[in-house]
């Protein structure tokens, strides 16, 4: 089963950018199919892989911040070629 999720980390410090570059860059080290864009990063794949790598990640970048949140939706299809038909 394939799906598309949607990833916001918002580290709750002033110095946040290294810490969402660092997991951005991780997410794209995957096999992963990862999409970029200034307010989240999308991530597409088969289930069980894309949660076995955002689990690890998502854990990597929480020991990094003494404080934050994560937004994640979760699309049950691979949205990867989505474009608009309007």
């Amino acid at each position: 089963m394939n799906i598309s999720v949607e990833l916001t980390l918002t580290p709750l410090h002033t110095d946040y950018e290294p810490t969402i570059i660092h997991f951005i860059k991780k997410l794209r080290a995957s096999n992963l199919k990862v999409l970029e864009n200034p307010l989240s990063t999308q991530v597409y794949g088969d289930y069980d892989e894309v949660m076995k790598i955002l689990s690890i990640e998502i854990k990597e970048a929480f020991q990094l911040i003494e404080r934050g949140l994560l937004h994640m939706k979760i699309v049950k299809s691979d949205r990867y070629d989505y474009e608009p038909h309007f």
